[in-house]
């Protein structure tokens, strides 16, 4: 595949938009039938498995967390999120865009990201329903300079 198609494929695929990358092992937690299952989809054809579920019980590369406004604490998800990856790996915050039910304050995103010890590196729109917060831990970011 030519570089072009490459960028071109980042832009229309959002998997390929938010990082996976063949072979990982990506840890899904907050499933139900309001996630965006062609993201899921795209996930798992660029990763070339199945998402691993919430009882896993090994280190994954990435964890996908679907989280809505009325899914409990904000803080305590992220902090448990980030026990079940190495340090640097992501975490990737799904959150329902705005005014959509369950939508989460930017600020409360901010905020929990800050007090579970992340660093917000960026936020993407997936599907019509979802944004996505890449969450990495502070010292990761600062070896990738």
């Amino acid at each position: 595949m030519s570089a072009t198609a490459d960028h071109a494929e980042e832009r229309t695929n959002p998997a390929a938009r938010l990082g996976f990358q063949p072979e990982q092992v990506v840890q899904e937690i907050g499933y139900d039938d309001d996630v965006d299952q062609e993201l899921r989809e795209a996930i798992e054809e660029v990763i070339g498995g199945e998402l691993v579920d919430e009882d896993y019980d090994d280190v994954a590369d990435v964890v996908l967390l679907w989280f809505r406004e009325d899914d409990g604490d904000l803080t305590d998800a992220l902090v448990d999120a980030t026990t079940l990856i190495d340090e640097g790996s992501p975490v990737l915050l799904m959150t329902p865009k705005t005014g959509r039910d369950g939508y989460v304050e930017a600020s409360d995103i901010n905020e929990a990201a800050q007090t579970a010890g992340l660093s917000q590196t960026k936020s993407v729109s997936v599907g019509k329903d979802w944004i996505c917060s890449r969450l990495v831990t502070p010292k990761a970011a600062a070896k990738k300079r």
